[in-house]
C-alpha cells in the first residue's frame, strides 16, 4: 500500500526505507533560522585545507538529533524520524537511505568529526528544514524540459532513442500535473531541436513563479544503471567529476535557488526511488554546472532516469510501466515539495 501524507503528519523531505520501498516522509525541525549556515552560538568551527568544517557534535544539537554512534570510520546522527550515516574520508552521506553527494569529504581532526559549512548550508539544513526557504512554496507552474530532440537523439540503443523517451514521460508528467490544477509549460512536446540556451530563455520567460525539471536518460559503461538527480554547484563547487576551476567561483542565474534546488531533488529522486523499488539504483543527488541549470531563475533539477547503456536496465526504460513509475514519482513529488517548503517555520523559543 503507498502510503499517504495528511496535515498531522510533521514535514520531511527523506525517505525510510520499508520492505524494499523508500517511504517519503515530512519532518519539520522547529528552530531559529539559519541563513546559509552562518556560525550560530557555541558552534565549533574550524578551518580545514582553507575551508570552513562545523563539527558532527554542533550539527547533533543545532538538528536535535539525540544520538551520535561511531564504528571505524563510519558516524551515524539519529532521532525517531531521521537517520545520517556519513564516512569519515568520503564525500557521501545517507539520510533514511536516500544518498546526496557532499561537494567536500568528511573529515576528521582527532576524535571529532566535521562536515564543511558549504555542505551543511547548502545541503543538508535545506533538506532538514525545507520551510525555512523563502517563498519556495508559492507556485502553481511546471517547466519541463524534454532533453534533447530533433538532430540531437541524445543516448541511443536498439530500442529507441533518450530524445524520444523524455518527451514521452515528460508528457505523461504534463498531463498528470494538469489533472491536480498545475500550469505546465514544455520546452518541446515534439520531435525538434532546441539550443540549452533557447531551453534557458524559454524557461527565464516564465515569469510567475515556477519549477524547472530537466528529464533525461543516461549513458554509460555497461555496468553502470541506476537514478540520479543534479542541482546547480554552488559558488565555490565545481561540476560533478571535473577538478575545480576558478570560474566554479562565480555565481550563476540559478545559484538563487540552491536551497530549493536541493529540496525539490530530494522529493523527486527519493519518491522515485520508492516508485521504482528494486528496478534501479541510488546514485545519489549530485551537483553540477549544466547550461539548463546554471542559467534557468527558477528551482531547477535535471533527472537521469536510468541508464540506456545497460542491457538490462534499457529493457525497463523501453516499459511503459516503468516510465509511467518515474512520471508518477514528478508528479507526486512536486506536491510533496510544494506541501513542505510551504509549511511556516515555527516561531523562535522566548527566553
Amino acid at each position: 500500500m503507498q502510503p499517504t501524507l495528511s496535515m498531522e503528519q510533521s514535514v520531511s523531505l527523506f525517505t525510510w526505507l520499508q520492505r524494499v520501498a523508500v517511504l517519503l516522509m515530512f519532518m519539520t525541525v522547529n528552530l531559529v533560522p539559519m541563513a546559509s549556515a552562518a556560525p550560530v552560538a557555541g558552534w565549533e568551527v574550524i578551518k580545514i585545507d582553507g575551508r570552513e568544517y562545523v563539527s558532527i557534535d554542533s550539527i547533533k544539537t543545532f538538528y536535535n538529533f539525540t544520538k551520535v554512534s561511531r564504528s571505524g570510520g563510519s558516524v551515524v546522527l539519529e532521532n525517531p524520524k531521521v537517520k545520517m550515516l556519513l564516512k569519515v574520508g568520503g564525500n557521501e552521506c545517507l539520510m533514511n537511505n536516500v544518498k546526496f553527494v557532499f561537494s567536500n569529504n568528511i573529515e576528521a581532526q582527532g576524535e571529532k568529526i566535521y562536515v564543511s559549512r558549504v555542505d551543511l548550508g547548502k545541503l543538508i539544513d535545506p533538506v532538514l528544514r525545507p520551510n525555512f526557504i523563502p517563498n519556495a512554496g508559492d507556485f502553481r507552474t511546471v517547466i519541463l524540459d524534454p532533453g534533447h530532440g530533433g538532430k540531437d537523439p541524445g543516448a541511443t540503443n536498439p530500442f529507441g532513442t533518450e530524445a524520444n523517451y523524455n518527451v514521452k514521460v515528460a508528457g505523461m508528467v504534463k498531463k498528470r500535473l494538469e489533472e491536480k490544477g498545475y500550469k505546465v509549460v514544455m520546452t518541446r512536446d515534439t520531435d525538434i531541436y532546441q539550443s540549452l540556451q533557447e531551453r534557458v530563455d524559454f524557461a527565464n520567460a516564465v515569469k510567475e513563479n515556477a519549477v524547472y525539471v530537466s528529464i533525461h536518460f543516461n549513458s554509460g559503461g555497461r555496468s553502470a544503471r541506476g537514478v540520479e538527480t543534479f542541482t546547480l554547484s554552488p559558488p565555490g563547487v565545481s561540476h560533478y567529476g571535473s577538478d575545480f576551476k576558478e570560474s566554479d567561483n562565480q555565481t550563476r542565474a540559478g545559484n538563487e535557488h540552491d536551497s530549493a534546488n536541493i529540496a525539490l531533488a530530494t522529493a523527486v529522486h527519493g519518491t522515485i526511488l520508492w516508485k521504482l523499488g528494486k528496478n534501479t539504483l541510488d546514485r545519489g543527488i549530485k551537483r553540477a554546472r549544466f547550461s539548463v541549470l546554471s542559467g534557468v531563475r527558477h528551482p531547477a533539477i535535471l533527472l537521469e532516469g536510468g541508464f540506456m547503456s545497460h542491457p538490462y536496465e534499457a529493457r525497463l526504460i523501453e516499459n511503459e510501466a516503468y516510465q509511467t513509475a518515474i512520471a508518477t514519482g514528478v508528479v507526486e513529488a512536486i506536491g510533496k515539495y510544494r506541501f513542505a517548503v510551504g509549511r511556516k517555520p515555527a516561531p523562535a523559543p522566548s527566553n
